[in-house]
């Protein structure tokens, strides 16, 4: 089915090297807006903007919580069962599966990501809140965003595709929780899915325009998955994060492949026609 809401969430603040990721969440807007309806979401103040302090465990904590509450008032004002997001850094995906999850209550999320994105507030070594996301969505977000989400995501409705990178924090939470990977033969169920796509989750030598290059996927691994569970499953959210190329050349190129995961994941809907 395609989406019938595109949300651009160009959030940077929860990231650690944040430089390139207002060009690459604008670029990436752009081409989720030709697969639905765009909305933005607002920048934060200028005042929350500038504000660097560590608070609850997060740098920039007042900007992030400003674009999250921001986010989670168009989601809910709008109707949408399927959201297609252009972000912005990883954390964006809180307040969107959040809201995909009270829509469909049996809701799946598949993680494709170099990185756990498994550490708290309270084992973050940076502070960095993208570096958070999953154990927000399982429970563990700072303290004053928890009254604002409904109920944590059951591990076992998660999976992750592509990790390579994790901290002691993040390993904890993975053996705690049980956090398992997508194994490549593994069938999808055929429930409603989210899949969170971190293009650091690419290999670099195919895909070299993140500020963390850490990952192995191959492009054209990564649209087969996308496809398989586009076609497999109920794919009702699909977010794209951590877009950070320098210039607009390389904007233009990386948005060549955010266009064909975004094909991917409505390819079922497009062949039914």
């Amino acid at each position: 089915m395609p989406f019938d809401l595109s949300l651009s969430y160009p959030q940077w603040q929860g990231s650690g090297r944040y430089e390139n990721l207002p060009r690459g969440a604008e670029a990436a807007a752009e081409i989720c807006g030709r697969f639905a309806p765009l909305v933005r979401v607002p920048p934060a103040g200028a005042d929350d903007e500038a504000d660097g302090e560590l608070l609850h465990g997060v740098h920039r904590w007042r900007a992030i919580f400003a674009q999250f509450r921001s986010a989670q008032d168009i989601l809910a004002n709008s109707g949408a069962r399927r959201v297609l997001t252009a972000g912005g850094d990883c954390a964006v995906d809180v307040a969107v599966i959040d809201y995909l999850k009270g829509v469909h209550p049996d809701l799946q999320v598949i993680w494709i990501d170099a990185h756990l994105d498994a550490n708290t507030p309270e084992t973050s070594p940076s502070g960095n809140f993208h570096g958070m996301p999953v154990s927000a969505i399982l429970g563990h977000a700072p303290g004053p965003m928890r009254p604002y989400l409904g109920a944590p995501l059951e591990p076992a409705r998660f999976r992750y595709v592509g990790i390579q990178v994790g901290d002691d924090g993040d390993w904890k939470l993975q053996r705690e929780l049980d956090l398992r990977r997508l194994t490549p033969k593994e069938a999808i169920a055929g429930g409603p899915v989210h899949i969170h796509f971190d293009l650091d989750a690419l290999d670099p030598l195919e895909f070299p325009y993140v500020a963390y290059p850490d990952g192995k996927l191959r492009i054209d691994d990564a649209l087969a998955l996308v496809g398989r569970i586009a076609r497999e499953a109920d794919l009702v959210g699909f977010t794209v994060t951590e877009f950070a190329p320098v210039d607009e050349d390389e904007a233009r190129a990386g948005s060549r492949v955010i266009e064909r995961l975004c094909e991917a994941a409505v390819a079922p809907s497009s062949q039914a026609k």
